[in-house]
């Protein structure tokens, strides 16, 4: 595993403040049941929760802007959302974290804002209920996601394409954003295997191990099984490098041709994992563009995202506790 010394991490967070993401991808509506569960139902073999209290947050694209916002980098994120209560719930929590105008987001009355239900109980996931449509955007709503994308770009540092495959990100619109985008600023994308070929050029593509070992039509979940997924990608996608997250066994990072990058993981306790993978990519994004090496960045988002695995729901880590999580090595 690299080092990363706290002086050189503090360095690249105080410039992180100093750098402009632009996200674009599915946002969402993570929606949270919370309660408790005392007796098993006597219609079916399920538990019945006893309903305490609701909540709601940003989820997917949205998270990962409001990532990017904890760690002091100015955001902007471009999506779709319905004309419903779900994306007046979005606009709300926009509103309250200060994170950007109620006009951002683009209004598709065709489609419902993509909401997940969770229903935790005794700090436990009991069930998932997901509202959403997966058809592609086109049209005229995919004409103003590529004008937006274009007009963010200007000022931007670095673009993160956040693909949840709910119909946002498509071949088409990546075809009009990447290329120029690439020429002038890292590109990092979180993959998913329906627009797979169209993620190029990209500096960084970030798949789970189970996403890189079906996206390469591999089985061998380890190093050198995950080693030769990376490359495989690389190859396919000509990008600049691979990140793998591992869960509980950290990250591998494959750069050019060199030897792969072990990072162990810096979760400590592991409650919830919802929402880590948006930590991830957003640290990546705002490490990369504060100057941060390929290698840097990974253990910045390493540390990030250990420290919202261990919180309950969807959460991010700020600059300070990055930095906290960091404090013993010299």
């Amino acid at each position: 595993m690299s080092e990363l010394t706290r002086k050189r991490a503090q360095q690249l967070l105080e410039r992180v403040s100093e750098c402009n993401v632009v996200v674009l991808g599915d946002v969402m509506l993570d929606e949270f049941i919370w309660g408790d569960v005392s007796r098993i139902s006597p219609e079916a073999p399920v538990p019945v929760v006893n309903i305490q209290r609701e909540s709601t947050c940003l989820g997917g694209a949205a998270n990962v802007l409001a990532n990017l916002a904890a760690l002091g980098a100015k955001a902007f994120v471009i999506g779709v959302v319905g004309e419903d209560e779900a994306a007046d719930k979005l606009r709300a929590n926009l509103r309250a974290g200060g994170l950007q105008s109620d006009d951002s987001l683009i209004l598709d009355g065709s489609r419902p804002t993509t909401i997940k239900t969770r229903i935790i109980a005794h700090n436990q996931m009991v069930v998932r209920a997901d509202r959403e449509t997966r058809a592609q955007v086109n049209g005229p709503i995919a004409s103003r996601i590529i004008t937006a994308v274009k007009s963010a770009l200007e000022t931007a540092d670095a673009l993160v394409v956040s693909d949840y495959d709910k119909g946002v990100v498509t071949p088409s619109i990546l075809a009009e954003v990447l290329p120029s985008a690439y020429m002038r600023m890292p590109v990092l994308v979180d993959p998913k295997l329906r627009n797979f070929d169209a993620y190029r050029p990209a500096t960084l593509v970030t798949p789970n191990h189970h996403e890189a070992l079906r996206l390469t039509n591999l089985e061998e979940d380890s190093d050198r099984g995950l080693q030769l997924a990376a490359r495989r990608i690389r190859e396919r996608l000509a990008c600049d490098a691979v990140l793998i997250t591992r869960g509980d066994r950290g990250m591998m990072l494959v750069e050019g041709e060199q030897d792969p990058v072990l990072v162990a993981t810096a979760a400590r306790e592991v409650f919830d994992v919802t929402g880590a993978g948006d930590t991830v990519i957003g640290t990546l994004a705002a490490a990369l563009a504060a100057g941060a090496s390929m290698t840097e960045a990974a253990v910045l988002a390493n540390h990030a995202a250990g420290i919202v695995v261990g919180k309950l729901g969807t959460a991010t880590a700020s600059a300070k506790e990055v930095l906290d999580s960091i404090q013993w090595k010299c």
